[in-house]
């Protein structure tokens, strides 16, 4: 079976390549496990100093991989060519700091001796999504790396061209051979992967449908997993929010990654006193970013990163309407083939429309005034997600109480929320369980054992 790469600028195929066979995957999980059995005996230093050289390559072929992830799912030059760069932050990061966070923790009790280590599992499968090809891979891989795990991908079916360049960066950064690889597989085929008794873990980040899935599976063998799945991420503005910081942190946030992130705003949740006044700055904003070809100098918002992901964003549009929400900007399909959406803006927003109760994956903004702050914080909650939240208010200490409040792995005051190598990341609810980056994340995969000397 072929797997294709196409443009979602013009619906034009850059590329078949052909998919691994049963036997081609068995082979590349052994030759990862044994990779990995020489991996867990290196020092952190070593580790770090490969590390350190994958760093180096992203930097070097910054510029190009940036331009294959427009190509292939439509993502602006400037965005690419950030994220490679956010890539190698991480990279240098795990590598300055992994000592500090892997080093044995001494705990007091009757022993002459007890301690708690943090041993290496083996290899992690990684199940990662299109939106971020290069981030969402790295976010796992560099804690795993340094803690002694090796890897093996699956990436979406659309970036393969993305899967096999980050297995070209480990190996031109020298790591040893078969540290990671790159498994060009269907998602029906996942779960034979899962079941070999050589993966020990999986990481997804994607739908809760498929985590839902891989959750299930990897639990029925015992094998841990992490998933950072979807978000419908509520940010709310209060009556002393600074609105021109507001509505430009909100319109910036709805439209990360041409509205396609699980972290991005999708539901703005204005109190009643300044209701009218932050819709009319969100609406201006919004109409001032350029949507069109990723590959051209100016442009802010892409396509789609495929037509039919494309289409069941307007068909939840379109049924909001129908439900009565009253669209304000965009909300139709560009003409010709292509996966276009344009900046939307809805409101008049009830529970049970698709524009409250789901995620609009796409540029696509949800406006639900609240008569104030309580019911704010009551309309934020009332969600089946809790990835991230965000406030704007000037009172830093009121802005921090409702944080506090606010169902949700992260919430940020007067920032878009945003994941950093220093901080955990990740959700409850629907939105997953488990945490990556920061100290949490490089320890999800380890065995915390505990040694006590009598």
């Amino acid at each position: 079976m072929a797997i294709q790469s196409v443009n979602p600028v013009n619906g034009k195929m850059i590329k078949k390549y052909s998919s691994h066979t049963p036997a081609q995957v068995l082979k590349k999980i052994g030759q990862t496990h044994k990779a990995w059995q020489s991996w867990k005996l290196t020092t952190l230093q070593e580790r770090a100093a490969c590390l350190k050289n994958i760093s180096s390559v992203l930097y070097k072929q910054r510029d190009e991989l940036a331009k294959l992830m427009a190509l292939e799912m439509g993502k602006p030059l400037k965005a690419g060519i950030a994220e490679i760069e956010k890539c190698a932050v991480a990279c240098d990061y795990y590598a300055q700091h992994s000592e500090e966070f892997l080093k044995d923790e001494f705990i007091k009790t009757d022993a002459s001796k007890s301690f708690a280590t943090f041993e290496p599992l083996g290899v992690v499968l990684a199940i990662m999504p299109w939106n971020f090809p290069f981030w969402q891979v790295f976010r796992f891989l560099a804690p795993a790396l340094m803690a002694g795990n090796c890897g093996l991908l699956k990436h979406a079916s659309n970036v393969p061209g993305c899967a096999l360049a980050i297995e070209n960066i480990i190996n031109e950064a020298g790591l040893p051979k078969f540290v990671f690889q790159t498994l060009l597989i269907s998602g029906e085929e996942v779960a034979s992967v899962i079941e070999n008794p050589m993966i020990k873990a999986v990481t997804l980040t994607g739908s809760t449908e498929a985590g839902m899935k891989v959750a299930s599976k990897a639990a029925s063998l015992i094998k841990k997993t992490v998933l950072e799945l979807g978000g419908s991420d509520p940010y709310i503005i209060l009556e002393d929010a600074d609105l021109e910081l507001a509505a430009t942190t909100c319109v910036e946030s709805r439209l990360i990654n041409s509205g396609q992130s699980c972290i991005a705003a999708k539901r703005f949740i204005p109190v009643k006193a300044i209701e009218k006044e932050f819709i009319a700055l969100f609406k201006e904003k919004m109409l001032a970013k350029v949507m069109g070809d990723p590959l051209e100098e100016g442009t802010d918002i892409g396509p789609q990163a495929r037509a039919d992901l494309r289409d069941q964003l307007h068909e939840q549009v379109t049924k909001s309407i129908e439900a009565g929400a009253k669209c304000i900007i965009g909300g139709k399909v560009p003409a010709g083939k292509n996966a276009f959406y344009p900046p939307t803006i809805l409101t008049n927003i009830k529970k049970g429309m698709p524009a409250f109760d789901e995620e609009l994956f796409g540029p696509v903004a949800s406006i639900i005034p609240a008569k104030n702050e309580e019911e704010a914080i009551k309309i934020a909650n009332d969600s089946t997600f809790g990835l991230g939240a965000a406030v704007f208010t000037r009172d830093l200490k009121r802005g921090e109480g409702i944080a506090k409040q606010l169902d949700a792995g992260s919430c940020f005051i007067n920032e878009l929320v945003k994941s950093d190598p220093r901080l955990p990341f990740g959700g409850i609810k629907q939105s997953g369980y488990g945490r990556e980056l920061g100290s949490f994340g490089i320890r999800e995969f380890v065995n915390i054992k505990t040694i006590y000397v009598k």
